[in-house]
């Protein structure tokens, strides 16, 4: 009940009360300060991933403004030599509206990364968009197999299956390259895991097939209990470390994630930014209010 009283207050809070959690997990509204953010933790041995908030869009119109904001951050991160990946919801893109539209921004941006020799990952919104985004996945994996990823849920019952069915539907599977989450999103028991000790299994299961079956495995979380089994499994099955990389948000678990690059691990930092920033925190907490305690935590405690 406190969780649902704090998460339903915060939308009416100021902006710059907001701020004071937000700016730990955000990197600010524009283009300069992700690059910013971004230069650091480069320079400090991580991988980057920049993502522009928004989502859910209801004009094509905000769709074509945010292709045209990612074609502009790639080519100012290109032009200042910082290496980093692209990640995008393809709802922002118009996926909801018009999905032809919506795959040929997409596309757009996937070509623009084949061209300076980076890629864009599809980030995996809610179920009622699972199987058009894998449709979409798919498609731009067949035409650009190394510049394209997905983001994958362990929390959903379809999940091994659908890494299983990219498996053997890819032509190059060693070119498929997942990020594994636990997944946030409000499902159903229908069609999700509920238990907190049964998402954790069911992740290590798929993790398990990925490493198994050679797929690139991005491992998605700030759980130190599936840091350490992933691990064990990465030393178990001999995974060469350019076959993985671990994935945290930024700000989030900071000591474990260096902990990690301190010890040689591949890590990379998901850094979103974008003027969405106060839409984007209050919808989170509208969607998950146990986060809620944290944000109150995050006011006074790094960790």
């Amino acid at each position: 009940m406190m969780n649902k009283l704090i998460a339903g207050s915060v939308p009416y809070l100021p902006k710059k009360i907001v701020w004071q959690f937000s700016k730990r997990y955000v990197a600010g509204e524009t283009i300069d300060d992700a690059l910013n953010i971004v230069q650091d933790l480069v320079d400090k041995g991580m991988r980057v991933t920049v993502d522009l908030l928004g989502e859910f869009i209801s004009d094509l119109r905000q769709a074509e403004e945010n292709t045209r904001t990612y074609l502009q951050m790639m080519e100012r991160f290109s032009a200042k030599g910082v290496r980093a990946s692209y990640s995008l919801k393809p709802t922002s893109f118009g996926l909801l509206l018009n999905a032809e539209a919506c795959y040929q921004n997409i596309r757009s941006l996937v070509q623009k990364a084949a061209a300076i020799h980076s890629f864009v990952r599809i980030d995996m919104e809610d179920s009622s968009c699972t199987e058009i985004e894998l449709r979409l996945y798919k498609r731009l994996h067949n035409e650009f197999p190394n510049h394209v990823a997905i983001v994958l849920q362990a929390y959903l019952k379809r999940t091994l299956q659908d890494i299983q069915n990219l498996t053997t539907d890819s032509s190059a599977p060693e070119t498929i390259n997942i990020r594994l989450c636990k997944g946030i999103y409000v499902e159903s028991e229908k069609i999700a895991y509920k238990g907190y000790e049964e998402v954790r299994r069911h992740f290590l299961e798929d993790l398990e097939f990925m490493f198994k079956h050679n797929l690139f495995a991005a491992i998605a979380t700030h759980d130190k209990y599936l840091v350490d089994c992933a691990i064990q499994l990465i030393e178990k099955l001999n995974v060469p470390h350019n076959r993985f990389e671990f994935q945290m948000l930024y700000g989030v678990t900071p000591l474990l994630r260096d902990e990690l690059v301190a010890a040689g691990y591949p890590m990379r930092i998901y850094v979103p930014f974008g003027k969405d920033w106060f839409a984007y925190c209050t919808r989170r907490l509208k969607e998950n209010p146990k986060i809620a305690s944290d944000v109150v935590k995050a006011l006074f405690v790094r960790q």
